[in-house]
């Protein structure tokens, strides 16, 4: 067994999977072989790990530069790959650079560089203006969701990034959907195409719910309710629509989140949080959340309002039917209203009379103690369970983060919790914890 596949093993085992799956296994082999690959796969089969191992075994672990680029449309998925990157336990450093959090913060982490750096066009770019870090021994650029990357409003960041990284000898450009024609300046000559598009099985089932007026909240309540208690997103163009739906929800007592661009990012981080360990089933969303984001499979989701573009109906409707298993997307239309071409083979639904879903049994708490601190998540398990006094079946998801953490439980223990374990020590650290 060589080195590189016994490190792979070891890598597969620290992130809990068994085996690759073909669409990685054909990538890992084109990136070996390429030097300009383009990889074409749906949502949520794995494009980000098929990418980094080939990737990262190939690394130079004497440099102390730069190596790796990844440039990605969203803090979300920048995040979401750093994570990825440091759970992989491959000892190259990873970070993370992305708007709404201080440029201080980006440069005194660059300090000791990472060798693999992730990153949204607009701070990448400002870094290199600024001259932040060399861009010499960069050899390995990735273009991550490139058909958002490349959109006009990134397209002069973009051009610039490029032309700022002289040594790259690999270019990656991975996507879910292929319906933009890359730019000359990436550079891409004779790219292996790497395409799980197009004969694959899925169990999507696009369905046409009808609504008698114009403003749609008291059909989307009533589907809400006929669809029962499942995780789903409601996709909204606008975020003032967000707002009104989420007024209407309120009202009617269903518990949600809401996921949008003008959101501060610490809430925008709360509210996939939140999704991911049950507190809320329902989030409200506009397209950011289609694409990238690390958040559990979906039975449904709903288009509230419908997309503009049909690129933007496939990106939605990846977020459930994923790795074939199966899943629901409902579009909502007015019934003077017709559908774009692109919603094909969609039958009409009617709703069943239901009651409102029951709230979830889960609410979150914020502990101020993470990675830096040492603390595990067997840490804040042992101190639920003996000093909370939990049973298993009260404690749900942990998620740590690197200087604080997040635990749902059972919400009819959440305040006799905070009573008890706020401010006592964790790992030697003084922890508050409060519900979010």
């Amino acid at each position: 067994m060589t080195s590189s596949i016994k490190n792979q093993k070891g890598i597969l085992e620290k992130l809990s999977i068994e085996k690759l799956n073909d669409m990685q296994l054909e990538a890992r082999s084109a990136i070996h072989s390429n030097a300009d690959v383009v990889l074409l796969s749906p949502t949520g089969t794995g494009k980000t790990l098929a990418y980094l191992l080939p990737i990262v075994s190939e690394l130079d672990r004497e440099c102390t530069e730069v190596q790796v680029l990844i440039v990605v449309p969203s803090r979300e998925l920048a995040i979401q790959i750093e994570q990825v990157t440091r759970e992989m336990g491959t000892g190259f450093k990873a970070n993370a650079v992305y708007g709404g959090r201080a440029s201080s913060k980006d440069k005194a982490e660059l300090k000791h560089r990472p060798a693999i750096l992730i990153g949204t066009p607009g701070r990448i770019a400002d870094h290199l203006r600024n001259d932040t870090f060399p861009t010499h021994k960069i050899s390995r650029l990735v273009l991550d969701e490139f058909d958002k990357s490349l959109e006009v409003g990134f397209e002069v960041e973009m051009k610039e990034i490029v032309e700022a990284l002289p040594s790259v000898k690999k270019r990656l450009l991975t996507s879910a959907t292929f319906e933009v024609q890359v730019p000359a300046f990436v550079g891409l000559e004779n790219p292996k195409i790497v395409d799980y598009l197009k004969g694959e099985p899925t169990q999507l089932t696009v369905k046409t719910i009808v609504s008698p007026t114009k403003n749609k909240l008291e059909t989307l309540v009533k589907l809400i309710s006929h669809i029962g208690n499942h995780q789903g997103i409601i996709f909204c163009n606008f975020k003032d629509t967000i707002q009104e739906v989420s007024d209407y929800l309120s009202e009617n007592n269903i518990s949600h989140g809401c996921f949008f661009g003008g959101m501060e990012q610490k809430d925008r981080e709360r509210a996939l949080i939140k999704f991911r360990n049950g507190t809320h089933t329902i989030i409200i969303a506009t397209d950011l959340a289609s694409r990238g984001l690390d958040i559990p499979e979906i039975k449904f989701i709903i288009h509230y309002q419908l997309p503009n573009r049909s690129h933007e109906f496939i990106h939605r409707n990846g977020r459930t039917a994923r790795m074939f298993s199966d899943g629901t997307a409902y579009v909502i239309k007015y019934e003077k209203e017709n559908l774009p071409y692109f919603i094909e083979n969609s039958t009409i639904e009617k709703l069943k009379n239901a009651p409102v879903p029951p709230a979830s049994k889960w609410t979150t708490l914020f502990i101020s103690g993470g990675r830096q601190d040492k603390i595990s998540k067997s840490d804040i398990a042992g101190l639920f369970f003996k000093q909370g006094l939990l049973g298993k079946e009260e404690l749900g998801t942990i998620e740590i983060k690197l200087d604080c953490a997040f635990v749902s439980v059972d919400v009819s223990k959440a305040g006799n919790l905070i009573q008890t374990l706020d401010n006592t020590k964790l790992k030697n650290k003084k922890v508050r914890i409060t519900e979010i």
